[in-house]
């Protein structure tokens, strides 16, 4: 792998459910020797579900990474002139996020640093976890799986019998698709069978 000393944007959406799996992600590409900076939506920062609150949230994600937690779109506009990253990823990237940026809709920090990293024609990578990757979503997943510069952690039904149109990144393969990314390659197969898990 190429991952070591190079920088990567990681930045949350709210799959609250997801977390648990995004951790342990985090940690080894900390492992890796990657340059870690935290972003995360506003929804993630000011939101408290069963899963967590959301200032916990934002604290262990700082703790982890050992920076402050980019929040605010105002903190996270000079990632483009600046181009900090030598990748980025939304991990886990919501559908409600993946909409937003397949119709260039910029209203967090998450969104603004994804355009900045797009700006800079440097590699952005998608895990995604959303309900309705089947359905209404199944557009923007097709919008960007076309998109320059755009890359997918490989996903599949999670739970197919409970929840038909639910699609999720397989989060153990984060590292080995940023390190494809970084040569402007798509980790393959995209498409997977994954393992089926519990509706949280």
């Amino acid at each position: 792998m190429q991952l070591k000393g190079r920088s990567v944007g990681f930045a949350l959406t709210g799959s609250h459910c997801t977390y648990g799996e995004i951790w342990p992600q985090v940690e080894h590409l900390i492992e890796l020797g990657l340059d870690v900076y935290p972003i995360a939506s506003h929804t993630v920062a000011h939101t408290d579900t069963r899963f967590g609150r959301g200032k916990d949230i934002i604290a262990k994600f700082k703790h982890i990474t050992g920076k402050d937690v980019i929040i605010e779109i105002v903190d996270a506009e000079p990632i483009g002139p600046k181009k900090p990253f030598d990748v980025m990823i939304i991990a886990p990237c919501t559908g409600n996020s993946l909409a937003r940026l397949a119709n260039a809709i910029t209203d967090t920090a998450v969104l603004m640093a994804a355009k900045a990293q797009l700006r800079n024609l440097r590699p952005l990578v998608l895990a995604i976890s959303t309900n309705d990757g089947l359905s209404m979503n199944a557009r923007n997943i097709g919008s960007l799986l076309n998109a320059r510069n755009v890359f997918f952690v490989p996903f599949g039904q999670d739970n197919p019998t409970q929840k038909s149109n639910s699609l999720v990144a397989d989060m153990t393969l984060i590292a080995p698709t940023l390190d494809k990314a970084l040569d402007y390659k798509q980790l393959q197969p995209i498409v997977i069978e994954r393992s089926i898990r519990s509706v949280k």
